[in-house]
This record gives C-alpha cells, structure tokens and sequence, in this order.
C-alpha cells in the first residue's frame, strides 16, 4: 500500500521592534523547514505512518514498540526500521508534563540515546524530521532498540499527547 501525501513542516517567525526618533527599527527572524517524502523505503521515501491520541494515568508509563506492536490506520501491525520523522504533542489541558524517552530496556535510542528525556510541558510539542537526502533516518533494531518511553510526569491527574511517527520499514 503506497503513502502519499507525507509532509512534516515547522516553521517559525519573530520580529524585533524598535522605536527610533524619526520611525521604528524592525529585525524580522524566521526559519522554516520542511520534510516531503515520496513511497517506498530509500532517501527522501517512506512506507509506514502511526498516528494516534493516546492518555496515561497519573504516574503512569508506556512504551511505544516501534517495531512489532503498532496498529496502522487499517488495523495492520506495523515494523519500523527507520524513523524520518516524529511529532510528540502534549495537550494543552494537561496538568503534568509529558516525558519522552528513556526506555529501561530496549530503548530507541538514535534519537535521544539511551537514557535521556525531553519534557513536554502543557501544550507543548516536539518534531524531528530528517533530511529528504537521508536514507538512513533513526534507525530502529527490532527486538534491542525499538522501545519509545513516554511517561506522565505526576500523580493526581492523567495526561493526553498525540503523536504522529513517519518512517520506513527497510
């Protein structure tokens, strides 16, 4: 089954203002990026997508099996073997923090390595994408190094994220 239609963009803009005797400074800033990925499984190519809004209890944890226990749109289990690109989106109602990474075993570790974390604080949000020329991505080891960690940071309330994973299963 072909995937079409694959883009991961971000972009970001600011403008520094300010006021001089005779009219007003201006430092616009931006900087933008965009991902645009064919079918199939080599450079700028990818195959497979999981995408899903998911909740955990109060101080609860889960590992995201990038590689033998995710369900597709259509019901069908997918198996990464590279990562191109991975959206992690808190909710903005959440009371505690959505941490990424740190699997105890098992972890994917080429994005943050084995034993690091990203905090997501409400509403905040994470993308990673690779380069178009990149075929190798985050490379996924099915069985050693495929375990994604998310964890809710407190007790007393539970947290919702979204996450959106793009990659290829070769």
């Amino acid at each position: 089954m072909p995937l079409s239609g694959t883009l991961l963009a971000v972009s970001a803009f600011a403008e520094l203002t300010t006021a001089l005797d005779l009219g007003t400074a201006r430092a616009p800033h931006s900087l933008s990026r965009k991902l645009s990925l064919g079918s199939g499984t080599g450079a700028g190519k990818a195959d497979r997508v999981f995408s899903d809004r998911r909740t955990l209890a109060a101080s609860a944890t889960e590992d995201l099996d990038l590689a033998g226990s995710l369900v597709d749109a259509f019901g069908a289990t997918i198996t990464f073997a590279r990562i191109k690109g991975i959206i992690v989106a808190a909710a903005d109602a959440n009371a505690n923090n959505v941490v990424v990474g740190n699997a105890t075993s098992n972890a994917w570790a080429t994005l943050l390595g084995a034993t690091s974390t990203l905090t997501l604080r409400p509403g905040a949000f994470v993308a990673v994408g690779t380069g178009v020329a990149d075929a190798t991505g985050y490379a996924v080891t099915a069985g050693t190094g495929d375990l994604l960690k998310i964890a809710n940071s407190g007790a007393g309330t539970s947290v919702t994220y979204d996450v959106h994973i793009i990659g290829a299963s070769a």
